[in-house]
């Protein structure tokens, strides 16, 4: 039995959840806000994301309470309810999303340097992309040498994030200004953002972004000194996020006006912060946000490669995806995950991707991982599975996932058709390695219920791909 002393108490329990969640997104978060929406549908943008995403933290929370035999994440709950298939979709998508998420904070990490060095543009220039990939290989050698996780970086990292958030807010609180403000809440002087509800809906992707990693909360259980100490920090962590992410987003609105703020280059808190203080807001915020870009991809460029590697592990994924080196590195899953993020550093290069539309492209593939997760915590009332000796919390979870259903139905709704077809697009290549897989274990590649779904994919996949070379969708 291992000592109680090596167990995570509730605070650091907090602290991890609080980590996983805050990234590069919150220190654009005002521009990217602004380019949808004014203040009034970005408030109840935020009221209708921390609902959705509250009940999706329980989801994720109740799954790893009632079947902690599913350690897979995400995708073992899509295989465990709906099949083989979408299991692996889970998994694909959920792997995808995790490596274009790399690829915006490339451009994001090059477009801060382009305020020192204006050369790097908006991180999508020649010298961006060249410069991206020196990192990318760099970043991909240490992990090969099996560098998963260094104290002293996590340490750097973690100050570079929450000093100039808290210093950002703490600023733009006395700048704040109400007339600023409520100038033009409902955006009615700027046709181009159409009516509140679209308003709404266009702001839905860039709050998803901000929270990914939520479902990321329970892996610490096992290391928790009370296991109900979990929950507590799964919410309390949320509600600090949330917190963060909506005063730098409010605050901002109040310093400067929704046109001024939609026009920023990325990262726009440090144009914000230049905006009430002078230069020395810009170079601080730009800073830490680099110090705390370069340490993050280090830990989610290992992440991606863990992705598959856990998938490869129960025959999910092909076999040559379990292959470790001699470090105990995923060396496989490694290559192919960076392989793909410098094809597409290389395809933002030539399509003039901003961070804005590959941060939309990340978060629509992690939409279908969120809806069969949530499907499932519905089943699993519906059928009392697992809730014999629980009749009153059965009704309880029951309620919690359906409102986390319709929310994730409400997100893919919200990303719209353009980044419907371009998933499926990217959902469709996943099938080579699905087949290989199944061949492996001897097994047919699809049921019929699954085939009708492929060939749903693979439909939208030709409109995609039609529409990339006619000219009436871009990434």
């Amino acid at each position: 039995m291992s000592d109680s002393s090596d167990k995570l108490k509730l605070g650091a329990l907090v602290a991890l959840v609080v980590g996983s969640m805050v990234g590069g997104g919150i220190f654009s978060l005002p521009q990217n806000m602004a380019a949808s929406a004014d203040v009034g549908a970005i408030l109840i943008g935020w009221a209708i994301t921390a609902v959705g995403m509250l009940t999706l933290a329980f989801v994720f929370q109740t799954l790893a309470n009632r079947k902690p035999n599913l350690d897979g994440g995400v995708y073992a709950y899509a295989k465990a309810g709906f099949g083989d298939y979408m299991g692996f979709s889970s998994a694909w998508g959920y792997w995808i999303s995790a490596w274009l998420g790399n690829v915006g904070y490339f451009v994001l990490l090059f477009s801060t340097l382009g305020y020192f060095f204006p050369i790097f543009g908006e991180g999508n220039t020649l010298a961006a992309i060249i410069g991206a990939s020196i990192v990318l290989w760099a970043v991909h050698f240490l992990v090969l040498r099996g560098i998963k996780e260094a104290t002293f970086i996590n340490l750097v990292t973690t100050i570079a994030k929450v000093v100039p958030l808290f210093l950002f807010i703490l600023i733009c609180l006395f700048a704040f200004k109400l007339d600023i403000f409520s100038a033009d809440i409902w955006g009615a002087s700027n046709p181009d953002l159409g009516s509140v509800m679209n308003q709404v809906r266009n702001m839905m992707l860039v709050t998803v972004w901000v929270f990914i990693g939520i479902e990321g909360a329970s892996i610490f259980s096992a290391r928790a000194e009370k296991r109900s100490d979990v929950g507590k920090a799964t919410v309390l962590g949320f509600v600090i996020v949330l917190l963060l992410l909506v005063l730098v987003n409010v605050l901002s609105l109040g310093i400067m006006t929704q046109p001024e703020l939609a026009k920023l280059q990325n990262p726009s808190m440090a144009a914000v912060l230049e905006h009430v203080v002078g230069h020395w807001g810009a170079v601080l915020i730009s800073v830490g946000l680099i110090i705390s870009l370069v340490g993050a991809l280090l830990s989610w460029v290992l992440l991606c490669a863990e992705i598959l590697f856990a998938a490869a592990k129960d025959h999910t994924m092909p076999a040559f995806i379990r292959k470790e080196n001699a470090n105990q590195v995923p060396a496989n899953a490694l290559w192919l995950t960076n392989a793909m993020v410098q094809l597409f550093l290389i395809i933002t290069l030539f399509s003039a991707s901003t961070y804005l539309s590959l941060i939309y492209l990340a978060t629509s593939m992690i939409l279908v991982p969120y809806l069969w997760s949530a499907a499932y915590a519905v089943l699993l009332p519906l059928r009392g599975e697992t809730y014999e000796q629980d009749a009153a919390d059965r009704t309880k979870d029951l309620v919690i996932a359906v409102i986390a259903l319709i929310y994730a139905i409400w997100l893919l709704y919200a990303g719209g058709v353009k980044y419907l077809l371009l998933s499926a697009l990217l959902y469709a290549p996943g099938v080579i390695l699905f087949a290989k897989a199944k061949r492996e274990v001897g097994q047919p590649v699809f049921t019929n219920v699954e085939k009708l779904i492929f060939a749903a994919v693979v439909i939208g996949a030709i409109v995609a791909a039609y529409g990339l070379y006619d000219g009436f969708l871009t990434l």
